[in-house]
Order: C-alpha cells, then structure tokens, then sequence
C-alpha cells in the first residue's frame, strides 16, 4: 500500500468517528433546503456555514486519484417512475356483514341446531328453539284473537274491525320477537299453542362464535351467535406516514397469503383511516378482496402490494449517489474531468435502488456514485483547511508548475 492510499483509509477512518459530533455542532442545523442550496452551489470558494465556515469544499481528482478511490460516475436522466408500497395486513370479516342473533325476550334454549363455531349457515335456517313463558302467552293472545274474528260477521263493521285490529296486533307482538310469519300462520292454522318457538338464521354465512348451550337461560339482549358472511373479506394494515401520498381509495392492490404461495390475489382499496398513530408513525388501510370458496379465513395474515405511478418523466439518480447527513442530502457533481462540487438536493419519493430528486440537479449531469464517502471527507477535510495528502482541493487545483529544487541545495 502507498503512503497515500494509507493516508486515505485514515483519515476517512478518523472523519467516520467525529462526522456525527460535527454534525449536531454544525451551525447549518435548521436550516432550510433552499438555504442549503445556496450553501453548497460550490464553486472555488468551497462550501459555507451560516456563520462563513467552510463546510464543504470543491475537490479535485486527477484520474489515478479516482481509480484508487473507486470512483463511479453516473448520469442524471428523466423516466418513468413507479413505486410498490408493501406492507402486511390480516384477514377480518366486513363489519356490514356481521350480524348478531340476539332474544327479545328471556326464556330457555332447549334444541340447539346449530352447535358449534365454524359452521355455515344460510338465511332463514334455525339455530335453536327457545321456550318462554311470555312467548307461550303472547301465543294464547293471538288464537283467542284468531277465534274472535272468525266468530264476527265481515259485515258487522265496528266489531269485526276491533277483532281485526286485536288479531294484527297479537301477530306484530310475536314478530318483534323474531317469530317469522310462517311459524305464526302455523300457530293460527293448527290453532294450537307451542311449547318453543324457533329462532332462524337472519343472513347467510360463517358462525364466527357461539354463544349458547342447550338447556342454557338465556336473557334479553343477549348474543348468541355472531354470524358474518365472508364471500368478500377485508384485508387491514399499516403503511408508514410518508406513503400515504401514493394510497387512494379505489387502488387496485394484489393480496398474498402464506397458505397459497405463488397466487396472486386481487383487491381494492376501500378506505383509508383518517388518523396517524402517532406511536408507529402509520396509517391504516383496508382493501376488500373477493373470496370465492371461502379459502380465504379471518385472522389469516396477507402481505399487501401497492404499485403507485410516480411521474411518467421523473428526475431519479441512484440511492447511493446521496449522502444523507441528518440534516441535509448532498450529491457531488462532475463539472469538469476530475471537479467535483457539493450540491444540496430535495428528496422525492424512492423506488428500489433510485430517488427522485424535486431540486438540486439538471437532467444529463453527471454525478459520483460511487466512493462517495471518501470524495466527503476529503472535501470536510479540506474545508477546515487539511486535506488527505496527494489531494487537490479549492484554489489548489492547479498542478503545480515551479521548477525543482536545484541539486546545491539539496540535503542528504
């Protein structure tokens, strides 16, 4: 190794354990971007603070000089830009679609048809057979009510209208209870009373919890079954803050699960939290997805895939052409064969390996993409007036032409 690739890997060693400390203690902190550009359009004069410290200077590489530091030169272009926003999420029945089977009224389970979790249902099918003795009476009322219309002559007007009314009355009494309208036509058809009346199924669906055992008192109010349909699921996650810019709702989203790997599954954002958490940062996101079969169950987790369509002509440089200090992002630029200059640029979205770049930089210039930190600490060294030896910085660029010394004064 040279003397001044040794100097090299030490000073970038020494500038790596005191960059933080100069940064907290830089004047530059809390300055603004546009501020910052005009701090580091270099120049000769190198790279001021607020307070007219040299910050960052212009260095000068002769092409032994990159090829010992590796450096990698790139150009600035315009393209298209997309961006894939991933994050995980977990399965959830839509809420629209839940419903609860409650009693209106107290009584006793006695026949459960429906017996466990898990099990499908459809509309209209019976869960369980409930006795009450209230239901039992309110039964009594509408046959006594039956039995008195049927005795009053159509044509009889006030009388036969009081029975009528009595009679509506006993069957809207039994139908607020959830008693459908078949089972009381039953009731008045066979003109007796049942011990139990049954409870059916309000909506099609999955028994997500079971609530009640055979035999078991069971209260007004009380839930006996949730039941949800899944034949469309919600997919819900977070995704930080600074990528809420690219989720809007109606975004088509692609689902993966870890029980069918390799399948794609389609979905939609539907709707988008209004609040952050403020702890993580994060905002939820639901997507509605299809689920045919029912293959896909709650509680399962899904990563979810967003692709946002940045720009269509996007200025982007690689990631690595940046260096980001906390409290500004710097890019040198190739001026000349070997000039390199600090710049400030403002930062755009990131996709993979590149970021945009909203300021700071012109399509078609080129820019260091390589060894970057190296070219830095050269160019900090310089500013305070050092230097790496054998580098060539600021006024210092130009080669020096004064003759050597001559022999007689030359010194063994």
């Amino acid at each position: 190794m040279t003397r001044t690739m040794l100097a090299l890997v030490l000073g970038a060693a020494v500038l790596g354990a005191c960059r933080a400390k100069e940064e907290a203690a830089s004047p530059m902190a809390g300055m603004t971007a546009e501020e910052h550009a005009k701090m580091l359009a270099g120049g000769t004069q190198g790279t001021m603070d607020s307070s007219g410290a040299a910050v960052r200077e212009m260095v000068h590489l002769t092409a032994d000089q990159e090829r010992t530091l590796g450096v990698v030169y790139t150009t600035v272009t315009r393209g298209p830009m997309t961006k894939t926003v991933r994050t995980v999420g977990e399965i959830g029945a839509p809420e629209p679609k839940i419903v609860d089977v409650t009693p209106k009224i107290d009584g006793f389970a006695q026949d459960l048809f429906v017996s466990y979790t898990g099990e499908s249902v459809r509309r209209g099918q019976p869960l369980l057979t409930l006795y009450s003795p209230m239901m039992v009476a309110a039964q009594e009322e509408l046959l006594t009510a039956r039995r008195m219309l049927d005795r009053v002559n159509p044509d009889a007007g006030e009388p036969w209208h009081r029975a009528a009314d009595m009679l509506a009355a006993a069957r809207r009494r039994l139908e607020y209870w959830d008693i459908t309208d078949e089972q009381i036509r039953g009731i008045e058809e066979s003109g007796e009373v049942r011990k139990a009346l049954t409870l059916v199924a309000p909506s099609s669906g999955i028994v997500l919890e079971k609530d009640v055992l055979q035999g078991q008192r069971v209260m007004e109010g009380q839930r006996l079954y949730r039941i949800a349909d899944i034949t469309e699921v919600w997919v819900e996650g977070d995704v930080f803050e600074q990528d809420l810019q690219f989720v809007h709702v109606g975004q088509q989203a692609h689902i993966e699960v870890s029980a069918y790997p390799g399948e794609h599954l389609m979905g939609r954002v539907s709707f988008v939290y209004p609040t952050v958490d403020e702890t993580s940062r994060t905002n939820r996101i639901r997507v509605t997805v299809p689920n045919p079969g029912l293959r896909l169950k709650p509680g399962m987790f899904a990563t979810i895939f967003l692709d946002a369509n940045i720009g269509a002509d996007a200025l982007t440089v690689p990631l690595d052409a940046v260096i980001v200090t906390g409290t500004r992002n710097v890019v040198f630029v190739r001026d000349a064969p070997g000039m390199l200059t600090p710049r400030a640029v403002v930062l755009g979205a990131r996709s993979g390996d590149r970021v945009q770049i909203l300021s700071g930089l012109e399509e078609g210039e080129t820019i260091v993409t390589s060894a970057n930190f190296l070219v830095d600490a050269e160019s900090r060294l310089a500013s305070t007036g050092g230097g790496m030896p054998g580098m060539q910085h600021g006024a210092a660029m130009e080669p020096d032409s004064s003759p050597p010394p001559s022999p007689e004064h030359s010194h063994d």
